[in-house]
């Protein structure tokens, strides 16, 4: 076993996505771990938090510019914009000012790690391919992940460090103050239906209900990235990660209207934006009888309910690179979900 130590940067530390990249990181119990956000974090044993602009390239300059252990970068940040286009500029701008802030100080730097997603695919654009795979055709621009991708194969050459991709399905994770976060939508829009005496109606197209998807866990996430970020076949390489099993919301609907205690009626086509938009006075009255934790604006993802409950058309990827490369981990997705609905529950997020 290697003793050479292990220094994460995690970027988007308080994300769906990092939020469990960090918890596996310390489970580990061989790395420090540096967390980067906006907003900060609580520091404890061998995690501290670092608060940065990283759309500011003197401040990410200024604040990382002094991590001279770290080992490896994993990438997870994200900045939502009102179009594909739009969202191009920020994110591959954050990305850089990190590389260009960490890399020419951190000489035991050994890989970098790209958290993407099926846009690479085209999978917010309509009907694509299924199952995807890594070595499809690229579609036409804009796209930030590709050009992500793009500046850190640019960025490598010649240097000492690696760096891999991993592109999940849509993630199922606990964190709050993320847009595109679906057990939230759903847990919420749940609790909110029980509370109105209503069925749980899936608000979707009708094509939807009956597609095929699958979806991917933060935690079986976090453990394929630092796989693929630490074993030597992860390489400059990409790799679908998603949980392992198919399904259709036809046939989940009702199992997670089962874990609220809750009737399923007919699918009703409606914008979740729209029908929920006047509901936080509700959600006052129910933080005062159940003693919630959080305001209606921090559990509300709505615009991005709506956007994956609009996928007429399947959404799903071939994982068998992964496997073949040596990492062999998979997740159950109706109980990622009743898992994610529970510690909800325990930390007074819904009721």
């Amino acid at each position: 076993m290697s003793t050479q130590p292990k220094v994460a940067l995690v970027v988007g530390a308080n994300g769906v996505v990092g939020r469990d990249l960090v918890g596996h990181l310390q489970a580990l119990g061989d790395w420090d771990v540096i967390g980067l956000s906006r907003r900060g974090g609580r520091d404890g044993g061998r995690l501290r938090h670092i608060a940065v602009d990283l759309l500011d390239a003197d401040d990410a300059r200024r604040r990382l510019g002094g991590l001279t252990e770290v080992t490896h970068i994993f990438y997870a940040a994200f900045q939502d914009r009102p179009t594909w286009a739009e969202l191009v500029p920020p994110n591959l701008a954050m990305l850089v000012n990190v590389v260009d802030a960490v890399e020419p100080v951190a000489g035991g730097l050994r890989h970098i790690s790209l958290m993407q997603g099926y846009k690479v695919y085209g999978a917010h654009l309509g009907p694509f391919k299924t199952p995807a795979r890594e070595t499809d055709a690229g579609h036409m621009p804009p796209e930030f992940n590709v050009d992500q991708q793009s500046f850190l194969e640019r960025r490598q050459q010649g240097k000492s460090w690696t760096w891999s991709a991993i592109r999940p399905s849509m993630v199922g994770g606990s964190a709050l103050g993320n847009p595109m976060n679906l057990a939230l939508v759903i847990a919420v829009y749940a609790s909110v239906s029980k509370e109105l005496g209503l069925p749980l109606r899936f608000p979707g197209k009708p094509g939807a209900y009956d597609s095929l998807l699958e979806m991917t866990d933060a935690g079986l996430l976090a453990k394929a990235t630092v796989w693929a970020a630490t074993d030597e076949r992860g390489a400059g390489q990409a790799f679908n990660i998603a949980n392992g099993d198919l399904f259709r919301w036809s046939e989940m609907w009702p199992a997670l209207a089962g874990f609220f205690d809750i009737e399923v009626a007919p699918p009703l086509p409606m914008s979740l934006r729209t029908v929920m938009a006047d509901k936080e006075p509700l959600w006052k009255e129910m933080t005062a009888r159940y003693g919630l934790a959080h305001s209606y604006d921090e559990v509300s993802s709505w615009p991005f309910g709506d956007f994956v409950f609009s996928l007429d058309y399947d959404m799903f990827a071939d994982s068998s690179k992964s496997r073949r490369a040596g990492f062999h981990e998979y997740a159950e997705t109706e109980g990622m979900f009743t898992g994610i609905f529970t510690e909800f529950r325990e930390r007074r997020i819904i009721p």
